[in-house]
C-alpha cells in the first residue's frame, strides 16, 4: 500500500501514492541526505530572515531554530529515520520538524521553493567541498616543498617522450609539480569567488511576493550576495560542472605523478623507494612490492572526469527553469568529491614518506648522453659556431661514443679533435651532470640555486 505520507507533503494534488517504481525513480533520499547541514543551515538562515521582515513570529522562528537543531542532532546522531516515500532531505526534514514543533513548521516554506531551496543547498555542500580541496592542496605542495628542499641539488635525468634528454635536479622535478597543482588551486578558489551568490528567496523561478530580505540570509550563509536573477538562480549549475572541472585536471595532474611514481619504484627504474603504507606485496610473488596506491590514483581520473562528462549532459538541453533532470546533479558530484579527496591524500602521503634514491638517480642522470646539449652550447659559447652546425658536430660524436660504447664524458680529447680540430680540454668542464645543472641559471631552470629560491618562495606562500 503507498504512503500516504507523500501526499499530504504534495498538498492532496493527487488521490494515490505514487507506486514502488515511481517513488524509485523520484527519491533522492539515499544520496542528497549529505547535504543535511546544509539543509539545515539554509532554513535557520531563512527562519531568522521571516521573522526579522515581519513574515513570522519571533517566537514561530525560535521554534523553527530549536528544532532544526533538534533534527541535525538526531541526523549526525544516527537516529533520524529516514524516508523514500518522502523523497528528498528538504521534506525528510521539514516532516520531522513538524512531529517536533508542530504548526510553526508549516511557516518554515513561505518566501521560498524546493527549487531555490536544493540550489543553495547543493551550492553550500559544493563551496564546503572547494575548501576541503583546497586545504588538500596545500597539504600536497607542502609535501612536494620538503621533498624539493631535501634534494635541490640532487642529479637525476630530465626526460621527453620517456627518453634521457638533459640532467636536471630533483628538486627542479619536484617543484614543476607544486606549479602544476598551484593552478589548480587557483582554479579552486576561483571557482569559489564565482559561485558564491545566494539562490535562497528566487522562490520557485519568478521569485516571492513576500518582502524577504535576501541579503540578509545571503550574509548569514556566507555568501557575497544574493544570485541576481532568479530564473538563473535556481536553474544554474555551473558551479557543480566548474568543481567537476576543476576535479578533473586536477586528477590528470595526480596521475601524471602516479605514473612517475609507478615507473620510478619499479625494478629497472629504482628512483624511488615507497613506503610499506602505500604499497602491497603479490599474493603468489614474495619478492613484489606493489605501488597499488599510485595506480588507484591513476584511475581516479576516469571516475571524476566521467563525473564531469555526466553532468554536463545532463544539462546540455534543459530549458530554464528547473526540470526533474536536474535531480541527477548530485550523485556524479559527491562520487567526483570523494575520490578526489581520497587521491589528494594518498599522494600527499605517498609524497611525504617516499625516498629518492640519490645515487641511482645520479647514475641515470649521466646515461643516454643527457650532456650533449651542454656540448653544442659549448661550441656555439666557446668556439662562436652556428647551433646547427654545433648540433652537426656534437650528433658526430655521439655517434662515435656509441661505437666506442661509452658516453661522451669517456671520450679523449683526441677523439673529439678528430672530429673538430678547435675543441679544447675546457670542454669536459661541461660535460658532468652537476657542471649541467648547475649551468642552467635561466628564470625556470634547474639549477640548484634557482631551485632554492623556488622553495624559500613556496615556503613563504604556503606558510
Amino acid at each position: 500500500m503507498a504512503d500516504k505520507t507523500s501526499n499530504q507533503m504534495w498538498g492532496g494534488r493527487f488521490a494515490a501514492g505514487p507506486d514502488a517504481i515511481m517513488e524509485a525513480i523520484n527519491a533522492s533520499i539515499g544520496y542528497d541526505k549529505r547535504m543535511a547541514a546544509q539543509d539545515i543551515a539554509g532554513s535557520k538562515a531563512h527562519a531568522a530572515m521571516l521573522a526579522a521582515t515581519g513574515i513570522v513570529t519571533d517566537s514561530d522562528a525560535e521554534a523553527m531554530k530549536e528544532g532544526l537543531d533538534t533534527v541535525l542532532a538526531e541526523i549526525e546522531g544516527g537516529s533520524f529515520q529516514f524516508s523514500a516515500a518522502l523523497e528528498d532531505i528538504h521534506m525528510n526534514v521539514e516532516a520531522r520538524l513538524k512531529e517536533i514543533i508542530g504548526e510553526p513548521a508549516g511557516r518554515l516554506h513561505t518566501g521560498r521553493s524546493r527549487n531555490d531551496q536544493v540550489a543553495t543547498d547543493f551550492k553550500l555542500w559544493v563551496r564546503d567541498q572547494l575548501d576541503a580541496t583546497e586545504g588538500a592542496l596545500l597539504a600536497l605542495m607542502r609535501a612536494l616543498v620538503a621533498q624539493a628542499d631535501a634534494g635541490a641539488d640532487w642529479v637525476m635525468p630530465g626526460f621527453t617522450h620517456l627518453q634521457v634528454a638533459q640532467p636536471v635536479t630533483w628538486g627542479h622535478h619536484m617543484m614543476a609539480y607544486v606549479e602544476m597543482f598551484a593552478r589548480d588551486l587557483s582554479r579552486v578558489r576561483d571557482a569559489r569567488a564565482r559561485m558564491n551568490e545566494c539562490p535562497l528567496g528566487a522562490a520557485a523561478l519568478a521569485g516571492t511576493s513576500f518582502p524577504v530580505d535576501r541579503d540578509m540570509t545571503a550574509q548569514a550563509l556566507g555568501f557575497d550576495r544574493p544570485a541576481a536573477n532568479s530564473l538563473d538562480a535556481v536553474s544554474d549549475r555551473d558551479f557543480a560542472l566548474e568543481f567537476l572541472s576543476a576535479a578533473s585536471i586536477c586528477a590528470m595532474h595526480l596521475s601524471r605523478m602516479a605514473e612517475e611514481l609507478v615507473i620510478w619504484s619499479s625494478a629497472q627504474f629504482r628512483f624511488v623507494s615507497l613506503s610499506d603504507r602505500f604499497s602491497t606485496g603479490s599474493s603468489i610473488m614474495p619478492q613484489k612490492k606493489n605501488p597499488d596506491a599510485a595506480e588507484l590514483i591513476r584511475a581516479k581520473i576516469g571516475r571524476i572526469f566521467g563525473a564531469n562528462v555526466a553532468l554536463t549532459l545532463v544539462m546540455k538541453g534543459l530549458p530554464l527553469a528547473y526540470s526533474k533532470d536536474m535531480q541527477e546533479d548530485k550523485e556524479q558530484v559527491f562520487d567526483a568529491a570523494d575520490n578526489l579527496m581520497l587521491a589528494l591524500a594518498a599522494m600527499e602521503g605517498m609524497v611525504r614518506d617516499m625516498s629518492a634514491n640519490r645515487d641511482v638517480l645520479e647514475i641515470a642522470a649521466a646515461t643516454g648522453f643527457s650532456t650533449a646539449t651542454d656540448l653544442a652550447d659549448w661550441l656555439v659559447r666557446v668556439l662562436g659556431m652556428p647551433f646547427r652546425d654545433a648540433h652537426h658536430v656534437t650528433g658526430t660524436l655521439v655517434a662515435l661514443a656509441e661505437r666506442k660504447g661509452c658516453d661522451l664524458p669517456d671520450l679523449t680529447l683526441g677523439d673529439m679533435q678528430d672530429v673538430h680540430g678547435a675543441i679544447t680540454q675546457e670542454v669536459f668542464d661541461v660535460l658532468g651532470v652537476h657542471n649541467s645543472v648547475a649551468s642552467r641559471v635561466s628564470y625556470g631552470g634547474t639549477a640548484p640555486e634557482n631551485v632554492r629560491a623556488q622553495v624559500a618562495r613556496w615556503q613563504e606562500v604556503l606558510g
